[in-house]
């Protein structure tokens, strides 16, 4: 179908003015007068005046116009929103709460205008989507006919990065409208809001997902960042028994499934309720003989999404996609291993059955190959945190569209040419209009707790090192690039790709810092008005309450999590060894998290961070609370005993026996100065200066404490290095002792100096002598 007509039976007719102007446009284009030439033929009547006239019309006028209106519409939902929360208000409050009658006629009324307002939300997702795709065909048929001399998507796309009609998240308002539904209906049908349902299924094991792209000047930055505090899974071949740590990162292959009307693809673009997805995956050359896995992933936004996954080798895949075979000798081997009636081989059957009926059901064939580098960080043995570093991603065309030249084989399920040849990327000898190479590299984590939270993972998704793409899909983003002329309808992301999206650190702070504003304002908005009692525990868990049990809000909003039903992936993972092809790649989740909640990490500061009561090195940080120290070991991972580092013999090096002897030789300095400085000062005290005496006392003490600090120091410092200890070395008790006594000696020489410099002017005569005048006192009296 011609988008023309698309845009005309989309046309929402309260708005019937605010859309695009796609007739318009192609009037000031003349694309009734054609060339024989085609694309890049020279045109003499198109002139500098009608590209102008066609480019402001474009970019300016029509741009602008959808914009404000998405906008307008967008504030005036907002407004309604809000009006709805404050008549709601009084039924919520103890105090004034109107009689049970008035109750339920506001509950009915804003029932009304909620529903009012999820329709005109509705509608304006579909305004967007739809003038957005109008803007991308109307710059491709200028650029195909006008394309030698002028060129108008990337200014297109430059624009709409500025007037972003495209990117309004509207979850915080859908939120708001459902707390207000539930409490709408309670109060109508005495629903009770705190009870959960009694057919929900609590998934096996949940996860959120967050997408970013990453610039490859910012590539290596983010590399380092994350494998100082994560671990590199080593990929280990099937093929390869012996470890081989300096293995490169694996390349991932994925060919996607499709129909000719591309009816999963627009299902994901448009987020269809029930969404799905099919594709073949393996790891490596196909020569190798990997094992290919045959993925199924269907998306509901009721139930979370569900995966199915069968392995099988490479030899069956053209017969099992036609439904010749059933993978009759797999089943087999399964009914004898566990019986013929055993679960596990009538689940066999049944998801051979289910994945046969979904690529008939729907014909399916396939479409799209992805090819990837992958480098997965995770800790082994715990699944909570998994992330991986995508980069070299190609988008090449794996169908058969076109019958006089066809991408691949009718008859073959992939493109012969590449796994026979092993083309490696960048695929110079594929045609330029069959493959797309993404720019940036995909970064992807995966958090698998919902109570689980880092600082350092949150720096990094808020830093300007990474620019967010929750919705991103390698499936979604390929048919967008190589098969625009089938498809009426483009990923919002399209238009970043014409931006830098590097960013400036102050600037990405300051964007980060609005988000969290904005995040808290939905979050307050959502549960201030209605007692948290009333709320149910699923409530509480997707919207978040207005104050968390430590009274304070939680900086971050923790968006929806997917689901997933295979064993395999919920089960954790026991070695770093571990192949990354089987790390769950969602690229078919659907709608992605958008952040995770920041750790609250309290420090302390001011004047006790000075006391010597604890040394304030980062070991002795880590170390110093209880909570640090009972931490329990991840999963898998158990104390040795005797750590690798203090097995065989005792080797120390000759700089650290002489640093720890310079150190004790400073003390001793140190002591034999205060020790002369007491001698002089009680030699020249005479018979009757108390004051002096009693300095020089104070002063001797300490040069004993110095030259006894700094020799147990050193016999304990040889110890740890003998013990090959892991303490730390450094103690602040000592310094701090002989700094204070120092100082408060100096104080009261000081003052008494003073005090007697007072009494000589008074004629009252000397008492307490300073230093310098006992000397030339004791010198007189000599000569």
């Amino acid at each position: 179908m011609r988008f023309g007509k698309v845009l005309s039976t989309s046309i929402y007719p309260p708005w019937k003015d605010k859309y695009l102007e796609y007739d318009k446009l192609k009037r000031l284009l003349r694309e009734d007068e054609t060339s024989p030439q085609g694309r890049g033929a020279e045109d003499s009547s198109w002139t500098e005046e009608d590209e102008e006239n066609f480019v402001d019309e474009l970019t300016n006028i029509q741009l602008e116009k959808v914009h404000q209106h998405q906008l307008d519409t967008f504030n005036s939902l907002r407004d309604r929103t809000a009006a709805c929360e404050a008549k709601l208000q009084p039924t919520a409050d103890e105090t004034q709460k109107p009689s049970e009658e008035e109750q339920k006629q506001i509950a009915q009324e804003t029932l009304n205008e909620l529903d009012s307002i999820s329709k005109d939300i509705t509608e304006l997702k579909k305004f967007s989507r739809v003038n957005y795709t109008g803007f991308l065909k109307a710059a491709k048929k200028h650029d195909r006919k006008r394309g030698k001399k002028y060129r108008v998507r990337p200014i297109l796309q430059v624009r709409m990065s500025q007037t972003p009609f495209n990117t309004e998240d509207y979850s915080p308002l859908l939120y708001r409208l459902s707390t207000m539904y539930t409490w709408s209906r309670h109060i109508l049908e005495g629903e009770d809001p705190t009870k959960e349902s009694g057919t929900s299924v609590r998934p096996k094991d949940t996860y959120t997902a967050h997408k970013f792209w990453v610039h490859q000047d910012n590539l290596l930055e983010v590399k380092t960042f994350i494998l100082r505090r994560l671990p590199v899974l080593v990929y280990n071949p099937q093929s390869v028994k012996v470890i081989d740590a300096s293995q490169k990162d694996p390349t991932i292959t994925s060919i996607y499934f499709d129909n000719d009307n591309f009816d999963l693809y627009r299902a994901k673009v448009d987020r269809a309720e029930e969404a799905g997805s099919l594709r073949l995956r393996w790891t490596g050359d196909l020569s190798d003989k990997p094992e290919v896995l045959l993925e199924k992933k269907t998306v509901d936004e009721k139930s979370g999404s569900r995966d199915l996954r069968l392995p099988m080798k490479e030899k069956y895949i053209k017969s099992f996609l036609a439904g010749e075979t059933k993978l009759e000798k797999q089943a087999k081997k399964l009914e004898e291993r566990h019986g013929a009636d055993s679960e596990e081989a009538k689940s066999f059957k049944q998801t051979v059955d289910e994945f046969q009926d979904f690529i008939k059901e729907k014909r399916l064939e396939p479409l799209l190959r992805a090819t990837y580098t992958r480098t997965a960080f995770q800790i082994p043995g715990d699944d909570r945190l998994r992330v991986s570093l995508d980069t070299n991603l190609a988008l090449i065309r794996e169908d058969s569209l076109d019958v006089d030249r066809p991408c691949r084989d009718p008859d073959d399920w992939h493109r012969s040419d590449i796994d026979g040849q092993k083309m490696e990327y960048p695929y110079s000898a594929i045609k330029k209009g069959e493959i797309a190479r993404f720019e940036h590299a995909i970064l992807e984590v995966k958090v698998n707790d919902s109570n689980y939270s880092n600082k350092w993972l949150d720096d990094l998704m808020g830093s300007h090192l990474v620019k967010e793409a929750p919705a991103f899909s390698k499936f979604v983003h390929g048919v967008a690039e190589l098969f625009e002329d089938y498809v009426n309808s483009f990923p919002f992301w399209l238009s970043d790709l014409e931006t830098d999206i590097r960013r400036d650190p102050d600037t990405a702070f300051q964007e980060e810092q609005d988000k969290h504003n904005k995040r808290v304002e939905d979050e307050l908005a959502v549960g201030s008005f209605l007692p948290s009692s009333m709320m149910s525990s699923a409530a509480k868990a997707r919207f978040g309450s207005p104050a968390n049990a430590n009274g304070k809000m939680p900086e971050r909003q923790r968006s929806k999590s997917y689901t997933m039903s295979t064993s395999a992936a919920s089960k954790a993972r026991m070695g770093q060894l571990e192949p990354t092809a089987e790390e769950h790649d969602s690229d078919d989740d659907g709608i992605q998290g958008d952040s995770i909640k920041v750790s609250d990490f309290s420090k302390k500061g001011g004047i006790l961070s000075i006391l010597p009561a604890f040394s304030n090195s980062r070991y002795a940080q880590r170390h110093r609370g209880a909570a640090y120290r009972d931490a329990p070991l991840p999963p898998g991972v158990k104390d040795p005993g005797v750590w690798i580092k203090d097995q065989g013999p005792l080797k120390v090096e000759a700089k650290v026996w002489l640093a720890n002897q310079r150190t004790f030789i400073k003390w001793l300095h140190v002591s034999v100065l205060l020790g002369s400085l007491s001698l002089a000062l009680g030699n020249a005290a005479g018979k009757h200066n108390n004051v002096a005496r009693a300095l020089s006392l104070v002063y001797t003490l300490v040069a004993v404490f110095t030259g006894a600090w700094g020799l147990g120091v050193y016999l304990w410092r040889s110890r740890l290095i003998t013990q090959r200890s892991g303490r730390d070395f450094d103690n602040m008790f000592g310094p701090f002792v002989v700094s204070i006594a120092l100082c408060v000696a100096l104080i009261l020489n000081f003052v008494f100096k003073y005090q007697a410099a007072q009494r000589k002017t008074k004629g009252q005569g000397l008492f307490g002598l300073g230093i310098g005048e006992n000397m030339t006192r004791f010198k007189v009296q000599e000569l």
